[in-house]
């Protein structure tokens, strides 16, 4: 179900843009590259309304589950202002009725709450989202592994360099079939029964095969790495902001010991050496997931907000 008036295309990318890259959002799922990928798993559209740029989308994360949510309203200016932002907002939680749906605002990063909060204050329920809670690492970290708090990595890392040759290559559109066929090796190794969750590998897997071949039109960062002439390790990302680069996909071989150290410190180094901070999204709630980011010493959380409001009529002076 697409809520508002456009999807997410290639040509919206300069307009997305315009809005994404006026304000710190911080957020990992607000940049033009995250939402091109994800565009048809989350069904995100768009829509001016108002002052603001905003973006609906559909949680299908859990079986059974399509519901529908916006994320925080985009400014085109670079701030916020209670009045406009309330109006827009209300013009949303509209649509959304007209269509029969339930409004709530998801992914809202904490920086953004207090904005909403003046535009309806004590009209707002806020609940803090702990599985979509954002890792960021600062790159020097993820380069030098120095330290105890490191160790582990770093083992990993030296075995892998001192027995593999290999080499490391950025990804190009016109590599889309190399790399799908990495994906699908590297799906087929799960083993997954039908279930859910492999549904949403399917779906990951239609996502990047129209994310690899449009690389450079979308400007995704990429790296690979080749083992005997095959890619067995890649990683996407893209810009998010003037200061961190986000990783979106990261895949690798666990039948190379230290091959996944090897793709993260590579990306960093080649890709992201020119940024303060890495963005390596959420866990998700997966307790495996949250482990492994954990192990990698985060300098620190972008905590996400669900925000409802209290009193379902709470926009009726806005009409």
């Amino acid at each position: 179900m697409f809520l508002f008036e456009n999807e997410i295309t290639i040509a919206s990318r300069p307009l997305l843009e315009e809005y994404l890259g006026s304000f710190e959002y911080r957020a990992s799922g607000m940049s033009f590259t995250s939402l091109y990928m994800w565009r048809d798993i989350n069904k995100f559209s768009w829509q001016i309304i108002g002052d603001y740029l905003c973006i609906a989308a559909v949680d299908n994360l859990e079986p059974e589950m399509d519901v529908p949510f916006m994320l925080p309203p985009l400014t085109r200016t670079g701030a916020y202002e209670a009045k406009g932002l309330a109006e827009t907002i209300c013009g949303a939680k509209r649509i959304f009725e007209e269509r029969g749906c339930a409004f709530k605002l998801m992914l809202v990063p904490f920086h953004m709450t207090d904005f909403i909060k003046e535009a309806f204050p004590g009209r707002l329920s806020v609940e803090a989202d702990r599985a979509n809670f954002d890792y960021v690492y600062n790159t020097q970290d993820l380069i030098e592994l120095k330290g105890r708090d490191y160790h582990a990595k770093k083992n990993h890392l030296n075995y892998f360099l001192n027995n593999y040759d290999y080499e490391y290559v950025s990804l190009h559109s016109d590599l889309a079939d190399e790399a799908m066929d990495f994906i699908r090796r590297f799906n087929e190794r799960k083993n997954l029964a039908d279930s859910h969750e492999k549904e949403l590998l399917m779906m990951e897997e239609r996502a990047m095969q129209d994310v690899f071949r449009n690389l450079e039109v979308v400007g995704y960062l990429t790296g690979a790495i080749r083992i005997d002439g095959a890619i067995e390790a890649l990683s996407v990302g893209g810009r998010l902001g003037r200061k961190t680069v986000t990783v979106h996909v990261e895949k690798a071989n666990t039948e190379f010991r230290g091959l996944y150290q090897a793709i993260n410190n590579e990306f960093c180094k080649h890709v992201a050496k020119d940024v303060k901070r890495i963005n390596r999204e959420e866990d998700m709630g997966i307790p495996g997931l949250r482990k492994a980011k954990l192990s990698y010493k985060p300098s620190m959380l972008v905590e996400k907000y669900t925000m409802r409001f209290i009193d379902s009529q709470d926009c009726r002076r806005f009409r």
